[in-house]
């Protein structure tokens, strides 16, 4: 059991549209991998995407390809990935991962990100969760 699992659930009855939330915890916690997840769920989410930053292009594709494993999927299903030059996203995913350029694309072209339930920054030394 990752140290983060005690966490989830005050995470779920907290967070709503109006609250930001900062999610600090060691390395090696389960933040990257399980919070996403956890989130799938939350009435707030309302049918609307979680979209995950994740600076890096290895570590964008390593945690879609971790969660969809725990899934017992493939990327591109449930969670999926969007980094220069590979993308792995279809119609059916809900938790996006995605790179600075990725996300800097998504907001020229919608500002409000209104598919987006969830905004996840991750990879700060510290999880910041902003749901809008």
């Amino acid at each position: 059991m990752l140290p983060i699992n005690k966490t989830i659930p005050d995470l779920l009855t907290t967070l709503d549209p109006e609250t930001t939330v900062l999610l600090q915890a060691p390395p090696g916690a389960g933040k990257t991998t399980r919070v996403p997840l956890a989130l799938m769920d939350a009435d707030w989410r309302e049918g609307r995407k979680i979209l995950m930053l994740e600076p890096r292009r290895l570590a964008a594709r390593s945690a879609a390809r971790y969660m969809a494993g725990q899934m017992g999927e493939k990327p591109g299903q449930t969670v999926g990935y969007r980094t220069r030059l590979d993308t792995q996203v279809t119609s059916a995913t809900v938790i996006e991962v995605v790179t600075e350029g990725i996300l800097t694309r998504l907001i020229q072209n919608d500002p409000a990100l209104e598919d987006y339930a969830v905004v996840i920054f991750d990879e700060f030394h510290e999880l910041l969760i902003a749901p809008k």
